[in-house]
């Protein structure tokens, strides 16, 4: 049964002049008397913002001066997560619509301030900040500051005017919070999984519950997991070893175990063992000792205390 706003929306489409495109979105546009925010087509078609970050950025643009824009506040306003928020946000700052800085208020306090441009491609143009009330969000308390507008003198115009060349207004750079993940460790494999080899680290991955309670695997993260730790008993390491190393400081709470023993088997991975020839003394040349001549008490080496080389010599000469 149709409702009365799809009657209303019925009637109002007669009411459009000009034929009606044969597919597609038609729009019923009645001008608003109160209550609207002008918004460019530059955010709400913007090529390179998810549909997430179109809707938040136009919200955050729609409030005023002082609300709170933060994580928080608007998770506990709209039914996405934080994760996603916080996504959405971070494309907003990366294309230069919001701006998240530290500032240090007069009572010591340290507080986020959000700063939201609607313009951010006129920003890179050089263009003007129009005097209106710039939307703040601080952490602690929202304060409405209103920037006073602030008259620029203006030169009186030369006699002779010489034309100069244009200089392209220097880039004003917007930082961003989004840096490049390193990529993620591959998970260690053993030389020769034989299957001795797969059922021990299998069962040392699953007896993990039984000395921290969180790290609880399921039977195909142990599977999948069971090469890595293969790797740690094919290199000599003790379970006990293992099983220290994939249960201590764990972060509370852990929210994805087999994550956190995949991480840790592959960055804490011990080196191979080394052999008896790497372990094996290093042999040293043998040194001449020095010895003085007993002639001229000159210091010159030998195995054997005796004469220097040229006593040696002068001694010959005179035999």
């Amino acid at each position: 049964m149709a409702t009365q706003h799809d009657i209303a929306l019925t009637h109002a489409l007669t009411g459009i002049p000009g034929p009606l495109p044969p597919s597609g979105v038609i729009h019923v546009a009645i001008p608003h008397p109160s209550r609207f925010t002008i918004v460019g087509n530059h955010l709400a078609q913007h090529d390179g913002l998810s549909l997430t970050a179109i809707g938040i950025g136009v919200h955050i643009q729609s409030l005023p001066a002082g609300s709170q824009v933060g994580i928080k506040a608007l998770t506990a306003r709209f039914a996405e997560g934080e994760t996603t928020i916080a996504a959405a946000l971070r494309e907003l700052e990366t294309h230069g619509y919001l701006l998240r800085t530290r500032a240090r208020l007069a009572n010591g306090r340290t507080v986020t301030r959000t700063v939201f441009c609607n313009q951010p491609g006129a920003l890179l143009r050089g263009g003007a900040v129009a005097p209106v009330a710039v939307a703040v969000a601080v952490a602690a308390k929202p304060v409405m500051t209103p920037v006073v507008p602030v008259p620029v003198p203006v030169p009186p115009p030369a006699p002779e005017p010489t034309p100069v060349p244009e200089e392209a207004p220097p880039p004003v750079r917007v930082p961003s919070r989004i840096a490049p993940k390193p990529p993620r460790r591959p998970l260690p494999q053993p030389c020769e999984l034989t299957p001795e080899l797969h059922r021990a680290a299998s069962a040392l991955l699953a007896d993990l519950r039984r000395h921290a309670p969180e790290l609880v695997l399921s039977e195909d993260d142990v599977e999948e997991l069971a090469p890595g730790a293969a790797a740690w008993l094919e290199r000599g390491a003790h379970p006990d070893a293992i099983r220290h190393a994939l249960t201590t400081e764990l972060p509370q709470p852990p929210k994805y175990p087999a994550k956190i023993v995949r991480h840790r088997l592959a960055v804490l991975l011990p080196p191979p063992l080394p052999g008896t020839q790497e372990l094996a003394q290093v042999r040293r040349t043998p040194v001449t000792p020095f010895q003085t001549c007993e002639g001229c008490d000159r210091a010159f080496r030998s195995p054997d205390p005796g004469h220097c080389r040229d006593c040696r010599a002068q001694y010959w000469e005179a035999a």
